[in-house]
């Protein structure tokens, strides 16, 4: 690999970065102690830092010292996820209920490194934003950082992503033009009917046999009314009805998600699942309530920066290290609202089997969402290195 050099000799200084923040989880627009951490040492680098984008979002203004107006974006996620840490290594979570288990923590840390090697150089001429962005874990912080003038107060030609992906061994990147990632969607279905004693079921009108046949004829939509090359998931995972044995209840409840790479076929889906739900409960004397929430669209990888970001992978791992196309999934990422905005590409970096993992890791597998997982600091010099050789390409490109 070819990598910058003062950042592999920082690896050990931004690894305990990473470890600090893995150690102090916070959530969703709760990232007061990661933002402070973040703006203090982009300041002790030399680095005009703005504050408050999204509630709790830093952004770092790097100006190259040649003459030049181009500017490039280049974002990470600072949120953890509410769940239990098993792990008990040093740098395992101190607050119960709060984890790093997305890797977040090593995503602010590697563009820390690459923010340092810049405002270090400035061998280039433009401006490098670097973005540190709240809430990606289902608050949309994206979307509130766009909202409040990301794109506006700081104009990018292209923006770039970046995530962490167990599986892939270290050094390894994937990459698709296209959708990378799915669209994310929840719906809420109540079914009202009339409770009665369950030996005289005759005297009321059954929510529960409602809802069990709604959700076979749900799935109909997927195997009959969309289009079978068209990848989409509608799955229903909560179905909450009845309190006793021998009672019909009143109501019965379903929440699910839906999941697609097209807006095409999720304006199918939903329009179909108002449909069924609605004469289905009609045909069994039940009534209903439909409420579908659209909440990230699909990530979308724009083709020509998805070729720049391919060139630069190549120049430091090589072609055969570059997964490209690499397999979608029906995962979900708010940095979607970013490429809705400025053309840009999402690329996943490789975080290996766990095997990096100390002693005193979980016995569950270091996969994301996962509460043994944890972040491998053998990528941090990747990382960085990726996002400078990135932003000084771009900047330096012609148009």
């Amino acid at each position: 690999m070819n990598l910058l050099e003062p950042i592999v000799a920082w690896r050990q200084d931004i690894a305990r970065i990473r470890r600090d923040i893995h150690a102090h989880p916070e959530l969703s627009f709760e990232e007061f102690r990661t933002a402070d951490l973040v703006a203090a040492k982009l300041q002790e680098w030399g680095i005009d830092v703005d504050r408050g984008l999204g509630g709790t979002g830093v952004v770092g203004i790097i100006r190259g010292k040649l003459s030049g107006s181009r500017t490039v974006g280049l974002r990470a996620d600072m949120d953890a996820l509410p769940m239990q840490e098993v792990n008990t290594f040093e740098h395992a979570s101190q607050t119960p209920g709060k984890m790093h288990a997305c890797g977040h923590d090593g995503h602010t840390a590697m563009l820390l490194a690459a923010a340092r090697y810049l405002a270090q150089h400035r061998d280039f001429a433009g401006t490098v934003y670097v973005i540190f962005q709240p809430a990606e874990e289902g608050g949309g912080g994206a979307k509130r950082m766009i909202d409040d003038g990301l794109f506006t107060r700081f104009p990018m030609e292209a923006v770039f992503g970046l995530h962490n992906w167990p599986g892939l061994r270290v050094g390894q990147f994937g990459v698709t033009a296209g959708p990378i990632m799915a669209s994310s969607n929840e719906f809420i279905i109540t079914i009202q009917g009339k409770g009665t004693h369950a030996g005289m079921p005759h005297l009321g009108v059954d929510p529960v046999m409602t809802a069990v046949q709604l959700a076979q004829s749900l799935q109909t939509i997927i195997t009959r009314n969309r289009n079978p090359l068209d990848a989409a998931v509608l799955s229903i995972t909560q179905i909450h009805t009845g309190s006793a044995d021998n009672v019909v209840p009143n109501i019965a409840t379903m929440r699910g998600t839906v999941r697609t790479f097209t807006h095409e076929t999720l304006d199918l889906i939903e329009a179909r699942m108002r449909d069924i739900t609605h004469h289905t409960c009609a045909a069994l004397d039940c009534t209903s309530q439909f409420d579908f929430q659209r909440n990230y669209p699909p990530t979308i990888n724009h083709v020509n920066e998805t070729a720049f970001c391919v060139e630069v992978m190549r120049d430091i791992v090589g072609a055969e290290n570059i997964l490209n196309p690499v397999q979608p999934t029906m995962g979900a990422e708010d940095f979607a609202f970013m490429l809705q905005e400025v053309p840009g590409c999402y690329v996943w970096l490789g975080n290996g089997d766990g095997q990096h993992r100390e002693a005193g890791h979980g016995a569950g597998p270091c996969m994301l969402h996962n509460g043994s997982y944890d972040f491998n600091d053998d990528l941090l010099p990747l990382g960085g290195t990726y996002w400078v050789e990135l932003a000084r390409r771009w900047l330096a490109r012609d148009v």
